[in-house]
């Protein structure tokens, strides 16, 4: 059984509870972050702990730990929960007043933060990645700020079963003729050796994966073009790719049923992922 950690306590996961009055519950009134963990290691901590503060800060909701005390909890439930590879949830909420309101509770209410693993053996070996991912298009109907990571997360879920349901891996959404994201990735196309993404806004979330893949892209003297782009465009890629915490970067090769490229995994994406998993590892805490 897994120890988690709930509001200050490490405790079995059967143990585990949390109000019925709480917001993230009630509003989805709550943040989160997955980091990931490879060798016993934390990926990009730094990162995600970063963008943590700044949804915490966007909702006006107060963090209950600091960055110190963060790491510590994630070091220790790597340990006691004996994490090679894998990943660590953690959730943050406006905490749980004495009933349900709208309106936010008074400021001495307490967030309430969780945190748990998944174990996840062999998760830079992804069989997917020597094949590649299929996705499908959507229409892109959340809310607009997706710059915060928030636990509001239903259409998203129902992407992946709109995918499922099509024979794919996933869903890339689409506003204004132009692809935002994935459900839980970053989107990107190659096109004559440039790397296409959309540009940062409230339209898409701030990837941390993503930065530091384009940082390496950058390094390595490809060329980066930060902009929306369309389906059309997607269909016509030399190759397209997909990058989040858990993927790390992960091939595309499929498009509402049409090949993009030669419909098998490109050069660019596999190095990409090699660059990233390499550098990653070096960085790890």
């Amino acid at each position: 059984m897994r120890t988690v950690y709930v509001n200050g306590q490490f405790v079995p996961e059967g143990e585990a509870k949390v109000s019925v009055f709480d917001r993230g519950f009630l509003f989805a009134d709550g943040v989160y972050e997955v980091t990931s963990v490879l060798g016993g290691k934390l990926i990009d901590f730094d990162g995600h702990a970063t963008r943590l503060e700044r949804s915490l800060r966007e909702l006006d909701m107060k963090a209950p730990v600091d960055k110190d005390e963060l790491l510590a909890v994630h070091r220790e439930l790597v340990e006691i929960n004996s994490i090679e590879d894998g990943m660590i949830y953690l959730q943050i909420t406006r905490g749980a007043p004495a009933d349900r309101d709208f309106a936010y509770p008074a400021a001495d209410v307490e967030p309430t933060i969780v945190l748990f693993t998944q174990n996840k053996p062999g998760l830079a070996d992804s069989p997917a990645a020597k094949v590649g991912i299929k996705v499908i298009s959507i229409e892109d109907q959340r809310w607009g700020r997706r710059d915060i990571k928030t636990v509001q997360l239903l259409y998203p879920s129902m992407g992946k079963m709109m995918a499922k349901a099509a024979g794919a891996d996933d869903a890339w959404m689409v506003e204004d003729g132009k692809v935002t994201e994935g459900t839980s990735n970053n989107a990107y196309i190659v096109k004559d050796g440039t790397i296409i993404t959309r540009d940062l806004g409230t339209e898409i979330l701030h990837g941390i994966t993503r930065a530091a893949v384009l940082r390496f892209a950058r390094e390595a003297q490809m060329k980066v073009e930060e902009r929306g782009f369309t389906l059309e465009e997607a269909k016509n890629a030399d190759e397209a790719f997909i990058t989040s915490a858990s993927t790390f970067v992960m091939p595309v090769v499929e498009m509402d049923g049409q090949k993009i490229g030669t419909g098998e995994p490109g050069p660019v994406a596999k190095r990409l992922r090699e660059i990233y998993l390499e550098e990653s590892r070096k960085a790890a805490t």
